[in-house]
């Protein structure tokens, strides 16, 4: 019989010993014969089942937070192995590009007509590239970069998207179940308050005395410091429909103050408008 099985029974046990127990002092109070001595035996048996049941607790607890990091990792490996292959293709495709480019010569004899049609191509190349950054594929945290690659590549097309990895080595003790909550309602919002005219939004992934830091940026417009002020409020937002809205920052946040971290946010006045940029550091 596995271990499963093993604790099982034990919970079976527990709750027939607390039934008996029960029955058996109650029994004993109705006759008069109940004294002190039996009082600390069942004490002694109470306090036994009590323990057991707060172990069942605890590994009930455990078990859920396996199954929901599993589920995690299921969901978002295989957006790495997209990556990967993604990476892979795009080098095959550069390589094409750079012979195409280097052999322009051989048929284009002119040298005005060589740099403009070297210029097209070039330009025709850095339109068409591809939202996919290798830096991904090589930090540490592989859920991590499966979900942000997930993110990228759903966004809609017109979201002109940046990330930067100034570190490699992304380390913290938060769960991935909780950095995926938090990281995703940032880059959600972000996404979801992108427009075709205010389309920017840059993303920074960092990591300094294993802690995660991750930076998101996206271009707003008529928002105030009193909107700021009540992000984190449960409840509050800024969008039009309210309904079933306001939850996300609330929770987020919630989740980084359990685990000893923070979110903050700021609002920057640009040449072209408004930015805010939301920090998180975990």
């Amino acid at each position: 019989m596995g271990e499963l099985g093993s604790k099982f029974l034990y919970r079976i046990f527990c709750v027939a010993a607390l039934i008996v127990s029960f029955y058996l002092l109650v029994d004993l109070y109705l006759s008069r014969t109940l004294n002190i001595k039996v009082v600390i035996l069942f004490g002694i048996i109470f306090s036994v089942i009590l323990l057991g049941f707060l172990d069942w607790g605890h590994n009930y607890a455990v078990l859920k937070k396996q199954e929901q990091e599993l589920k995690i990792y299921k969901m978002y490996i295989r957006p790495m192995e997209e990556l990967t292959k993604d990476i892979r293709a795009r080098q095959h495709e550069f390589d094409n590009h750079m012979n195409a480019i280097l052999n322009m010569h051989v048929t284009i004899k002119n040298y005005d007509e060589l740099v403009e049609a070297q210029s097209v191509y070039c330009r025709n190349i850095y339109e068409d590239r591809s939202r996919c950054n290798p830096a991904l594929l090589r930090i540490s945290d592989k859920i991590l970069a499966g979900f942000l690659y997930s993110k990228i590549i759903s966004a809609p097309g017109y979201i002109d998207i940046d990330i930067q990895v100034l570190s490699q080595e992304i380390v913290t003790s938060v769960s991935e179940h909780a950095l995926v909550e938090i990281i995703g309602t940032l880059t959600d919002n972000a996404f979801e308050a992108a427009t075709p005219s205010k389309n920017r939004v840059d993303m920074v992934l960092d990591a300094k005395e294993d802690k995660l830091i991750f930076m998101i940026k996206n271009q707003v417009e008529s928002l105030t410091m009193g909107d700021i002020y009540h992000f984190f409020e449960k409840g509050f937002s800024t969008k039009n429909n309210r309904e079933g809205r306001g939850l996300g920052l609330y929770q987020a946040n919630k989740i980084a103050r359990r685990h000893n971290g923070e979110i903050t946010v700021e609002l920057l006045e640009q040449p072209d408008g408004q930015e805010i940029c939301f920090r998180v550091e975990i």
